[in-house]
């Protein structure tokens, strides 16, 4: 004997819709979605930055990219009315044969202010590393050429490279070295140089001396109880887990060193061997003397090249990262 299930109840909705189509009701809509509060909250907090973003950097890069891609002159510049030439301005800044030469010095300045900025940097932060009486307050003081002002520190150089009332020349003078024209012509990029590393080594000490606190010590005491001295810890614990330290305090200094404009202006003015790209750009842009030619798309183009470089060394620095992360 079966057992009968019983029949499921005729369902009522093909019915009520046939008479809300009678009635002329449209079906219920779906709800909207409302955007949550934090989302609203999160909105307000990121308009300012994407606001000064836009107005402070993406719209200065597009005019001078489009000032570069213009022939720009001061009549031109007032109205507007620049012919587009294309890369024609390109191709006569890197054709002038002022370029490569400058090209030498920017690369010599970058490199050697990088090399030894980092050096002493590094040196300094193991040194202070380890803590003594008076360690804060001498890592303080050396923070100093990094908060005094560009025009103070360049203005001291530039009196302490004096040729004839200059401490530097005295000092040498002791030890019966001739007079140094530190800021001629010849000697003017070194000048500079010199200036430019005094500044950037308190940027270095921090940022490596922050990243050597993250360093285990346990690391440190394992390797003594192995017989290891102190430059084999460095070379064997020390340097290698700094390397991303080292890869972004080596870009932010890249990047620096390689628009470097007021610390050179002010000792030198750009003259001679001290002239790079950033002092070359803004001397035909801004000229130098009654009787300077203003090159406005020659100096954009510059500009270009500089912002090109440092894109190039901004996706080294992220290949080197993903390479170290892997």
């Amino acid at each position: 004997m079966g057992i009968h299930t019983p029949a499921p109840a005729p369902s009522l909705e093909p019915a009520l819709e046939g008479q809300r189509a009678e009635l002329g009701d449209a079906p219920p809509a779906h709800p909207r979605r409302r955007i949550r509060p934090s989302t609203w909250a999160a909105l307000a907090f990121v308009a300012p930055l994407v606001i000064y973003l836009a107005l402070f950097y993406a719209y200065p890069l597009y005019e001078n990219v489009s000032m570069s891609l213009h022939r720009f002159t001061r009549a031109t510049f007032v109205t507007g009315q620049a012919p587009f030439v294309g890369l024609d301005i390109y191709r006569e800044v890197i054709g002038s044969p002022q370029f490569w030469p400058i090209v030498r010095q920017t690369a010599t300045f970058v490199i050697v202010s990088l090399v030894f900025q980092y050096a002493l940097g590094l040196a300094l932060a193991v040194f202070f590393r380890r803590g003594f009486p008076l360690s804060g307050l001498l890592r303080g003081l050396f923070l100093v050429p990094w908060l005094l002002p560009i025009i103070v520190s360049a203005t001291t150089w530039q009196w302490m490279m004096d040729a004839d009332s200059g401490i530097i020349n005295r000092f040498l003078g002791v030890f019966g070295v001739d007079p140094v024209w530190w800021l001629n012509a010849d000697h003017s990029l070194w000048a500079v140089t010199i200036a430019n590393i005094w500044l950037g080594i308190p940027f270095n000490l921090v940022i490596l001396y922050s990243g050597l606190q993250n360093i285990p010590t346990d690391l440190y005491e394992a390797a003594s109880l192995d017989g290891a001295g102190a430059w084999r810890q460095f070379w064997s614990i020390t340097f290698p887990l700094l390397r991303p330290v080292t890869a972004i305090t080596l870009l932010l200094g890249f990047v620096y060193t390689l628009k470097v404009v007021d610390i050179v202006w002010i000792m030198t003015q750009g003259t001679g061997t001290s002239q790079t790209l950033a002092t070359w750009a803004y001397s035909m842009a801004f000229g130098k003397g009654t009787s300077a030619v203003i090159k406005y798309s020659q100096a954009s183009a510059v500009g270009s090249i500089l912002l090109l470089v440092a894109l190039v060394m901004g996706f080294v620095y992220l290949l080197v990262q993903r390479r170290q992360e892997d």
